[in-house]
């Protein structure tokens, strides 16, 4: 059987343009919260949002290419590029039909979306850019990825609301397992904080109001009002392991299953028995040949919304059964929000870190108990502990569930 590694990782987030200045940010619990800068929201009834800061275009293309990118693809361009470095490869010596671009995205472009619609109120059909659909479609991240690069294996985008990226990482996982590939390219972006989209999900009841930064975000506290909207990239590169051992690589940490489960209940709300979401990781840490017991470490979807929470801790306690009450549990969204398409991979990248330096971060926000979420959230400080096997869940929209398991790398 194929083993996969990750061997190089890049990222665009609210707390980083590097993973190196992610993962210090992370283990100092700073905050990447700001009050909404994107448009006068005085009279706008939400003001925290986990926007990347510093990002610059220019560092990473011409100014006349940086403008047929909308935002949500420069963030994967330019990570799959740090990727790249970080693991020291360009792939020249293998097919490129060996080597995929699989990027998920939930929404897409919708910034360059909005603007256009509203310059096609103000002047009319004909003024609407030759670019706006290749700019906006969700799938182009994949295809600016792959064109840059020259990789010409399956180059495809999933889009499973907040799950998507998850499922970047997963169907590149069994790509590579399977032997279709012998490295991919993964991961998800995201970058639609807009006067429109918070417009959306605040009327859906989904959004935090709070308007301190330290409030904003609080998954599992009994108080949690909503999720803090934010935006970026996670890119990983999963590389069959003889390959990247024959070349000298660093690996990170090994993906060794995935779960992929819909729950068929609800356009917007998780199963409240937690059913799927349980198959979900029971199937990953299967596949990946453990047991219950064998996993020490959850990075949850963790949201700080009142049916996610409770419901995402009624699915581990039906995954883990009695090691329910042993695992340690964590939400990186307490640090920089909901990324949607992009949430999985950037959490994804803080479980790899966490496996690779046995370091698990606090959830930040937590003051109030709430009863029906009783498990170990790492809600009194970082932990330094062993970290041999972990999760990564992702819950989306729609009810899809997905859940990869990653392991320590041991030759």
């Amino acid at each position: 059987m194929r083993r996969v590694v990750i061997t190089g990782m890049g990222t665009k987030n609210p707390l980083g343009l590097s993973i190196e200045e992610f993962w210090n940010n992370i283990k100092a619990n700073k905050l990447g919260f700001s009050f909404v800068d994107q448009f006068d929201a005085t009279d706008f009834p939400i003001k925290v949002v986990g926007a990347v800061k510093n990002f610059d275009p220019l560092d990473y293309f011409e100014k006349k290419e940086a403008r047929k990118l909308c935002r949500f693809t420069q963030f994967a361009v330019s990570s799959a590029k740090d990727a790249l470095n970080d693991a020291e490869t360009d792939f020249k010596d293998l097919d490129p039909f060996k080597v995929g671009v699989i990027i998920g995205a939930g929404i897409g472009g919708l910034e360059e979306t909005e603007a256009q619609h509203q310059r096609f109120l103000e002047k009319g059909p004909d003024r609407i850019s030759v670019f706006y659909v290749p700019m906006m479609i969700g799938n182009m991240a994949a295809g600016e990825v792959a064109m840059r690069t020259g990789f010409k294996g399956d180059n495809f985008c999933t889009t499973t609301a907040c799950a998507s990226s998850t499922h970047a990482i997963g169907e590149a996982f069994r790509k590579v397992k399977d032997g279709y590939l012998d490295a991919c390219l993964c991961g998800g972006t995201e970058a639609c904080i807009t006067k429109f989209s918070l417009a959306g999900f605040n009327n859906m009841k989904a959004l935090s109001k709070a308007t301190e930064l330290d409030k904003a975000s609080t998954p599992f506290d009994a108080e949690r009002q909503g999720f803090v909207l934010g935006e970026g990239c996670g890119i990983l590169i999963l590389e069959e392991l003889e390959h990247a051992k024959a070349r000298g690589a660093k690996i990170y940490a090994e993906i060794a299953g995935y779960g992929a489960t819909g729950d068929a209940y609800h356009m917007t709300s998780p199963d409240p028995e937690g059913e799927g979401a349980a198959r979900a990781m029971v199937n990953s840490f299967e596949e990946a040949g453990l047991t219950a017991s064998d996993i020490d470490y959850i990075n949850a979807h963790g949201t700080s919304t009142g049916l996610n929470d409770k419901y995402e801790t009624k699915a581990i306690k039906k995954a883990l059964g009695k090691s329910a009450d042993s695992v340690v549990i964590n939400s990186t969204k307490s640090m920089i929000g909901h990324l949607l398409g992009a949430a999985g991979a950037v959490e994804a990248i803080i479980t790899a870190l966490s496996v690779r330096d046995d370091f698990v971060h606090r959830t930040m926000g937590y003051k109030t108990p709430d009863p029906e979420c009783d498990l170990n959230y790492s809600v009194d400080g970082n932990k330094e502990m062993t970290v041999n096997a972990a999760l990564s869940n992702s819950l989306g929209f729609g009810g899809h569930n997905a859940s990869i398991c990653i392991k320590k790398f041991k030759d």
